[in-house]
């Protein structure tokens, strides 16, 4: 992080921490309108932070002394800048609807490339759709299940849900990651085997997780059908070798590709949505890549005074370097977007996570915080105490529609009253004045005041449709990016989810061996492969 300029805003900091939020707005009459920003159908209200012009002034000086708009333009053009896995980042190419822009990796410009795989799952999503693509026995699909992990499956689930409004409702999707036989066991008792496409999404092939399902999931289609031809009808593979999918007994046909410079967190837009492809239709995902390409052009030129994703970037390093604050919490008011903080604690917590800068030292300030979330209004009945009175500092992210898609009765009102009220009630909060005004024994006052000066920011869109959704991730993804650039780490690694997999091989081999294995690890680990064997009479 570049120290002349998070001096300033420390300088500006110990100023601004003086005043309250109620104090900035009775300050400035204007404030709410001054601090809202519109761009790619959304509508930022920052204007209840503890923020004021000197400090955003500060903030913007880091962004601009981080080298950010050099940077972003690298991301864009297809610079190498993943440098510890020598890969360019380039998934906003899979969403560049814009045709006449040419992107180069390696001086070969990748976009034919992303349209053939695009059109390529147009066509299957359509013969799907249309029954035109049917089971071994002849029936139609009816079920989707997609088995991947990570960001193989977040993504897909997550948008899957959210979009329910637009999918075919004659079409039913499942989601398997964990390899925990549970997922896949009850999985599997909620399709039939003759109407049941599966989806095995794993880049290589080889991932543990994933391949343990997906052929646990090829045993029982067999059985089922009694054939192993029955294969090619009912799986089909998001990945890049075709030897392995084709000893599978996947045609190759049915094999969608992408390439290493996507990275899985960001993969969504990619062939790894074919399930989303499949449920909504490509004409709903062509809008839903609309959505992400609107705001990647807003965020590649709008100035960043008036960047989205740059202002929550630079809100979040606020609250994360200046005040301490060591979580935040993503809160969207739409049930559709049940798993919208899941997917991004992955983005951000495996993107930003880093203790090391860019030149292998390690770092002097906090990074990455810890995410997390539930919708409303369920979570005004569970976590919010701890928000409005807690002795922790957690800034919070709003997230509503002006429309509902199932109107029933004022439950949308309801539901909105309660948006914007606690982000009134966390920002404002209520004093010991008003409580002996309502008549409250001064026994309790303590306990019935609320300070109030808790940061938020609503985002707020007219309705939940594929291009907003799509807008909302991008605004996360490059929100995630900047802060990246900022505290000059990587974002787009992810050593740190290697280690584990390495040993779990190693300890696989200690829980199946015959006989009695020579178990080398910790005192602690063998005692539990010991307790583990044990039980299961391995002993």
């Amino acid at each position: 992080m570049n120290a002349t300029a998070w001096k300033d805003v420390e300088a500006a900091v110990a100023v601004s921490k003086n005043k309250t939020i109620k104090e900035l707005f009775a300050a400035d009459p204007d404030r709410a309108k001054r601090y809202t920003v519109e761009a790619a159908g959304w509508t930022l209200d920052y204007s209840k932070n503890r923020l004021d012009a000197t400090t955003l002034m500060a903030l913007l000086k880091l962004a601009d002394l981080s080298d950010l708009k050099a940077e972003i333009e690298k991301m864009f053009t297809g610079e190498k800048i993943n440098r510890t896995e020598d890969r360019a980042v380039l998934h906003t190419a899979l969403r560049n609807v814009d045709y006449t822009k040419r992107v180069f990796v390696d001086g070969k410009d990748v976009m034919p490339d992303v349209r053939g795989v695009l059109e390529k799952m147009a066509a299957f999503a359509d013969k799907v759709r249309t029954g035109a693509h049917r089971g071994f026995t002849g029936k139609k699909i009816k079920y989707i299940v997609n088995i991947g992990i990570g960001g193989s499956d977040l993504g897909p689930v997550m948008a899957n849900i959210a979009l329910t409004p637009f999918g075919k409702r004659n079409i039913k999707c499942f989601f398997v990651s964990n390899v925990d036989s549970t997922h896949l066991a009850e999985t599997l008792r909620e399709v039939k085997a003759d109407q049941t496409l599966f989806i095995v999404a794993s880049k290589t092939f080889t991932t543990q997780e994933t391949m343990t399902n997906a052929l646990s999931a090829r045993a029982w289609l067999v059985k089922e059908l009694g054939d192993e031809k029955a294969v090619a009808n009912h799986f089909v593979a998001v990945s890049t070798n075709a030897d392995e999918v084709s000893k599978f007994g996947i045609d190759t046909a049915n094999m969608f590709g992408f390439w290493d410079w996507v990275g899985g967190r960001y993969s969504l837009p990619s062939a790894i949505g074919l399930s989303l492809m499949i449920y909504i239709g490509p004409r709903n995902y062509q809008r839903f890549l609309k959505g992400y390409w609107k705001m990647d052009k807003h965020f590649r030129t709008a100035k960043f005074d008036r960047n989205l994703p740059v202002l929550l970037a630079l809100l979040g390093i606020l609250y994360i370097n200046a005040y301490g604050a060591e979580t935040y919490a993503v809160l969207p008011y739409d049930q559709y977007l049940s798993r919208f903080p899941a997917y991004l604690q992955q983005m951000d917590m495996e993107s930003n996570g880093k203790s090391v800068d860019k030149d292998g030292n390690r770092v002097a300030h906090a990074t990455g915080p810890v995410e997390w979330g539930e919708p409303g209004t369920n979570g005004q009945h569970s976590f919010y105490q701890l928000i409005h009175q807690g002795t922790h500092l957690i800034p919070c992210d709003f997230i509503g529609f002006c429309k509902t898609h199932n109107a029933i009765g004022d439950h949308h009102d309801k539901l909105m009253a309660n948006f914007f009220a606690q982000t009134e009630a966390l920002a404002f909060g209520k004093t010991a004045e008003q409580c002996r005004a309502e008549g409250d024994p001064e026994e309790l006052i303590p306990f019935k005041t609320f300070e109030g000066n808790r940061p938020t920011n609503t985002l707020l869109a007219d309705d939940l449709t594929p291009e907003t959704l799509g807008s909302l991730i991008a605004l996360y993804e490059h929100k995630i990016f900047t802060q990246g650039v900022i505290w000059n780490i990587y974002s787009f690694d992810q050593w740190g989810v290697q280690l584990g997999k390495v040993l779990a091989k190693n300890v696989l081999k200690d829980l199946t061996a015959e006989g009695a294995p020579e178990l080398k690890h910790d005192a602690s680990t063998n005692a539990l492969i010991a307790r583990y064997r044990k039980v299961l009479g391995r002993a």
